[in-house]
């Protein structure tokens, strides 16, 4: 019996257009924050605590990332960051919600951007090296102690414990991204 040569599929590299990347930016704004806040639904008859600090990061973590898992061709890099782009776009509009709506101060979510766009890209490295749990588990951890934070110490220690944490979700999206390759293709 003869061995038939197998069928091989060739994908080049592709990196993202300008058009590309701001259609991602706005995949946190108009298919993130929306799948977050109607998922986010489903636990309204829980405490707002546990909405807030279990729920919450699960639910909006995952949103964030959502159009990256049907990305192929792309280097690692540009992976890592379309998922900044989306969390940015993503922080950005729970940005004006909270200010406009909840009327809450706007220095108060700027971290918030910082944060979603820093967590997103955390999620966006482990899917661009096929390992996209651990990566997602460690950007939910880092919002639920963020939330957590926010919710039971609201005073100077909480602000100064949240500002640690988002340091360190900066810092690691920082090291992941500088990480990728940019040219290892993610197929």
């Amino acid at each position: 019996m003869e061995d038939k040569p197998q069928k091989q599929c060739v994908i080049p590299i592709h990196k993202p257009s300008l058009r590309e990347l701001i259609f991602f930016f706005l995949c946190g704004i108009i298919v993130s924050v929306p799948n977050a806040l109607v998922f986010e639904q489903f636990s309204s008859f829980l405490p707002y605590a546990l909405t807030v600090i279990v729920v919450a990061p699960f639910v909006e973590e995952f949103a964030k990332v959502l159009p990256l898992f049907y990305r192929h061709g792309e280097t690692e890099r540009s992976i890592v960051t379309l998922g900044i782009l989306i969390g940015l776009g993503f922080g950005i509009t729970e940005f004006f919600l909270y200010v406009l709506v909840y009327d809450v101060p706007w220095y108060v979510r700027i971290p918030g951007i910082i944060f979603h766009a820093s967590s997103a890209g955390i999620t966006a490295f482990g899917i661009a090296k096929k390992k996209p749990l651990p990566y997602y588990l460690t950007a939910v951890l880092l919002h639920a102690s963020n939330n957590l934070f926010a919710v039971v110490a609201p005073g100077n220690f909480g602000v100064l414990v949240e500002l640690i944490i988002l340091v360190i979700v900066y810092l690691l999206a920082r090291r992941f991204y500088q990480q990728a390759s940019d040219e290892k293709m993610v197929v």
